[in-house]
């Protein structure tokens, strides 16, 4: 997800979440204060709408504009694309980068490890993936 998308496509959603309405291309302009081309953001908006990360409906000669997606969503699918390019198909080839995952968990925060193991314990006892 997060890998198909450029900088400013990221900004621009940012924006909306900020903005937290319907937002028009003219809305989402002022907040660039002038840094950025009408066209330039229209079609940027529009590539983000082809994406299927904004919704959008027809406000007279306009569409307003709304994301699909919380940003808790967007970060959890560019990490699970993160993750699937790193493991790929082959079991062995996934070992070392596991490995260096669960060091740097352990490196950054003890209780973020733990969390691991429970995440994992509950996978196993098959509770799904996330806590209810």
């Amino acid at each position: 997800m997060e890998s198909a998308l450029g900088a400013l496509e990221r900004q621009v959603l940012e924006r909306l979440w900020a903005l937290g309405r319907e937002s028009s291309v003219r809305d989402l302009l002022e907040t660039f204060d002038g840094a950025l081309a009408y066209t330039t953001l229209m079609t940027t908006v529009d590539r983000l709408y082809k994406k299927r990360l904004l919704d959008r409906r027809r406000d007279g000669r306009a569409f307003l504009y709304t994301a699909r997606v919380s940003q808790d969503q967007l970060r959890e699918g560019v990490a699970a694309d993160v993750i699937d390019s790193l493991l790929g198909d082959d079991h062995e080839a996934a070992r070392p980068v596991m490995s260096t995952f669960v060091d740097a968990v352990g490196e950054r925060d003890r209780a973020l490890l733990d969390e691991l193991e429970e995440l994992i314990r509950r996978r196993r006892a098959g509770r799904g993936r996330r806590e209810p």
